[in-house]
Order: C-alpha cells, then sequence, then structure tokens
C-alpha cells in the first residue's frame, strides 16, 4: 500500500513537473516575441521623433499616453502633439545670427526591458542629443517607459526622461 501511494505521488510529481516545464518553455518565444516589439516599438519612436513625424509619434502611445521631464508632464494625444511640434519649431528656429541649428539625433543605448506581466512591461536605458555637425552631445539622461500590450501592439503608457535616483 505505501509503495502505491508512492508511486502515485511520483508520477503525479512528475506531471505537474512536465506541465510546469511546458508552460515556462511555452512562454520564452512569446517573451522573446515581446522584446522584438518592443525594440521596434522604441526605435520607431526614435525616428518618428527625429524625423519631426507628429502622426508616427502619436501613434506610439495609448491615448493617454504621457510623457514626463524635468520640466513638465504632458498628457494626452493632442498635448503630446503640441509639446513635440513647439518642441520641433524651437529646434527648427534660426540662430541670432540668421544660420539655422544643426538638427539633433536621439541616441538610446543600454536597453533593457523588464515583464511585469503579459501585457505591461517596462523599458530602460540612457539617452544622448547628438548635433548632426560635429558630434556635440547637447543633452543626456536617462529613461523609465511604462509600456502597455493594448490589442495585440505595445505601446507607450508613460515615457519618462527624468525619472530621478
Amino acid at each position: 500500500m505505501a509503495i502505491r501511494k508512492l508511486a502515485v505521488l511520483s508520477i503525479s510529481v512528475f506531471l505537474l513537473m512536465g506541465t510546469s516545464l511546458l508552460s515556462a518553455s511555452e512562454k520564452v518565444p512569446l517573451r522573446a516575441q515581446d522584446r522584438v516589439e518592443i525594440e521596434q516599438l522604441m526605435w520607431e519612436y526614435i525616428q518618428a521623433l527625429d524625423s519631426h513625424d507628429a502622426e508616427a509619434f502619436l501613434s506610439k502611445f495609448t491615448p493617454d499616453g504621457e510623457f514626463r521631464s524635468s520640466a513638465s508632464t504632458v498628457k494626452g494625444r493632442e498635448a503630446l502633439k503640441k509639446m513635440v511640434v513647439d518642441a520641433w519649431k524651437k529646434m527648427d528656429a534660426a540662430n541670432e545670427d540668421g544660420t539655422k541649428k544643426s538638427h539633433m539625433y536621439h541616441i538610446v543605448t543600454n536597453p533593457h526591458i523588464v515583464f511585469i506581466d503579459k501585457d505591461h512591461a517596462r523599458y530602460y536605458a540612457y539617452w544622448m542629443g547628438v548635433l548632426e555637425t560635429g558630434g556635440e552631445v547637447v543633452t543626456a539622461g536617462r529613461e523609465v517607459n511604462e509600456l502597455v500590450k493594448i490589442n495585440g501592439r505595445w505601446r507607450i503608457k508613460v515615457r519618462d526622461v527624468n525619472p530621478g535616483n
């Protein structure tokens, strides 16, 4: 009787382990796909920002998306659009001597993704703003982005480019 109970217990443990391993192995390809999608989202975000494409920029955020910096917090599509268009106008303005300012490109380094659950993740990175002429770094910092998967697509819920320490 004791041997029979031990055998049943052993088989049960084996089946549970097998199910658990199968479940874990099924998640690995999904997480890899999510990582690729998040990297693509953040790449497209930077491309939209640097090419001054407001619609593409807005499409990377949730409808109630938020941008935080040391200067302000902006929330919602209309406010985000105003923020980015105003920033572009300022960057494109002529210098006092009449020459146009160099275009600034954003460079992101050391990205790290942490999954909170199947539909939420955090994207950590460091960033720099570099002028195309001379390569001068004019701004730098770190970021923490709260991402959410909506209708199968990753979007930025909160982009914080000055999260503090």
